[in-house]
């Protein structure tokens, strides 16, 4: 373990515009850095590194974060290997907490990620025990390097193997992991059993579930994952990312696969820019994710019944999160194969001869809709439009939206003007809203601003702010956090104060917080700027206060009110209604 307080000292110490120009040479852009993106493509600059925040952003694909963000997304380390390589550039050395020895109890107290992580150890270890998994995988055709890599493991079969490993074997935390499983008799056991274990790890490289194949074909479910954690959102991660985020931005491309043995596969042959979907649907969250990696997405299906279904469902899925910039495509492998047979049969050079021949989503929308509507009758059409509308809907992006919307016409024999005149469509001229970000007192609370101005300059914070600032709102306790950290922290830089408000304050919360730092305008007055929120905020708090208190005065009859409660009412200019007794 890490100390937090090291980390902080780390981010203090170290300079992002140093870290990043080592990797992607800046230049001066008055009081910023700027380059092209290294994690979309793009032609003019829109990646911005201020030396003040400590932090990057991209206006264009919206990557932002800090020096260890940085050598996590774009070197591919894990969360621990970065903390490592920014303490030898500034020459610190990392050190490592220890546990008491006298204090045995706090061994048995097992955290989510700790339990993970020691699982994913235990598995790997079991797998070079037990010959049966080894020859599996070897007649799977992978090397044990590509296993180490992905850090393959096995679960013995047997109940309760991780009780080797968790003297608690009762602690909450494995059950909640989704490590073991309680029946009704309140009896525990152990998930995963005499199965080939794939660990999934977040963008940190901290493994956060698990996926068992069976060995025995016999067996089922052929996969099991992880159920859904505090750590674990089937629909937000995608198996491999993590390790294929160097790959996939050196292709510009990023292939998407159905199982995990396909990812592995492809990764033994050379194709090293596959991921997969957890057990579910593409969702428009994968979407987000790969698009920050690549600007052109492959979706790779086998030809049977339940590949063709699980292909449009993905592009349903992604419609909401189409942009004019990326571009979708489809492959479907022929029926007897997957992407892991097909490339086990083919090699490398013909299964990314088939990738070049993907259809593009617009063309795979078009096929689905009139395979089977042979597009003759004025009733063939009708039904036509019917199910094309919902999909034109969905699609904000200006030309993609266009150009599908004139062959949809093309085909049901209407101009452009009829169809649009018939079904209810978005006016593309009108940019939506999420393209459109900006940081005003409209669009961000008074609490927001006064806890960015906070953090640019934590030096002013007070503590006779804590005096007046009450509720427990997520704004709220974002702007309470803040002031106590800066009270402890006043000279440090923002990046470690935000460092300090993970784990106190809603996640999403704090993303939206991050990206209205990295695009706040720093030419701003922040004295000024924070003493004009602190007193709009304490007229606000002020004027609520004496509305409680006129509403409860309100509730008396005359002659029991106070000599105060008089004064207050002649003072706020109020007179004591007409039926009061």
């Amino acid at each position: 373990m890490i100390p937090e307080s090291f980390i902080q000292e780390l981010l203090n110490r170290v300079d992002v515009v140093d870290v990043i120009d080592k990797s992607v040479p800046l230049k001066k852009a008055g009081a910023n850095y700027s380059a092209c993106c290294p994690f979309h493509n793009e032609k003019s600059p829109s990646f911005t590194v201020s030396p003040t925040k400590q932090f990057y952003h991209c206006f264009g694909c919206g990557a932002h974060g800090t020096a260890i963000g940085f050598l996590m997304e774009y070197q591919g380390l894990s969360f621990v290997e970065a903390i490592n390589e920014l303490a030898r550039m500034v020459g610190m050395i990392v050190p490592q907490e220890t546990r008491d020895p006298d204090k045995p109890a706090a061994k048995v107290v097992v955290g989510l990620q700790e339990s993970l992580q020691q699982a994913a150890q235990y598995y790997k270890a079991e797998l070079k025990k037990s010959p049966r998994a080894i020859e599996y995988l070897k007649g799977r055709g992978l090397s044990g390097q590509v296993a180490a890599k992905f850090q393959v493991g096995y679960a013995p079969a047997g109940w309760q193997n991780l009780q080797n490993i968790f003297p608690n074997y009762e602690n909450e935390a494995l059950n909640v992991a989704g490590l073991v499983v309680e029946n009704e008799q309140g009896r525990r056991y152990d998930r995963f059993r005499d199965r080939i274990m794939f660990p999934i790890h977040d963008q940190k490289g901290q493994v956060i579930g698990f996926g068992g194949r069976v060995i025995n074909p016999e067996d089922t479910p052929k996969y099991y994952n992880s159920p859904e954690t505090p750590l674990f959102q089937k629909g937000h991660e995608l198996y491999g990312l993590f390790l294929a985020r160097r790959a996939i931005r050196d292709a510009g491309m990023a292939l998407v696969v159905e199982g995990y043995m396909d990812v592995v596969a492809l990764a033994q042959y050379g194709i090293e820019y596959a991921v997969a979907a957890l057990g579910t649907a593409t969702t428009p969250f994968h979407i987000t994710k790969l698009m920050r990696q690549a600007d052109e997405i492959v979706f790779c299906f086998d030809g049977d019944k339940a590949g063709l279904t699980a292909a449009w469902r993905a592009a349903m899925n992604a419609l909401p999160a189409l942009t004019d910039g990326l571009k979708l495509s489809f492959l479907f492998l022929p029926k007897e194969h997957d992407p892991d047979s097909y490339i086990r049969e083919f090699g490398k050079e013909k299964f990314e001869a088939e990738i070049k021949t993907a259809m593009p989503l617009s063309q795979y929308i078009l096929k689905h809709l009139s395979e089977d509507n042979p597009l003759q009758s004025q009733e063939d059409r009708v039904r036509f439009l019917n199910e094309a509308e919902p999909i034109m809907q969905q699609i904000n992006a200006p030309r993609s939206a266009m150009y599908l919307r004139k062959k949809v016409a093309e085909l049901a024999q209407l101009s452009l003007e009829e169809m649009h005149s018939l079904l209810k469509l978005p006016n593309l001229n009108k940019a939506p809203l999420q393209a459109r970000p900006k940081l005003t007192r409209t669009t961000n609370s008074l609490h927001k601003r006064f806890s960015l101005m906070l953090l640019m300059q934590p030096s002013l914070a007070s503590a006779d702010d804590l005096l007046w600032l009450v509720g427990k709102s997520d704004e709220e306790l974002l702007l309470r956090h803040t002031i106590e950290i800066c009270l402890l922290h006043p000279h440090s830089k923002p990046v470690v104060i935000m460092r300090e408000l993970e784990g106190k304050v809603d996640a999403k919360m704090l993303r939206e917080f991050e990206r209205e730092l990295s695009v706040l305008n720093e030419t701003l007055d922040f004295a000024l700027e924070l003493a004009g929120a602190r007193q709009q905020l304490q007229d606000a708090y002020a004027q609520k206060n004496e509305s409680l208190l006129l509403a409860q005065i309100s509730e008396k009859p005359l002659s029991a009110l106070t000599e105060n409660e008089r004064t207050l009412l002649k003072s706020l200019g109020n007179k004591p209604s007409q039926n009061r007794g």
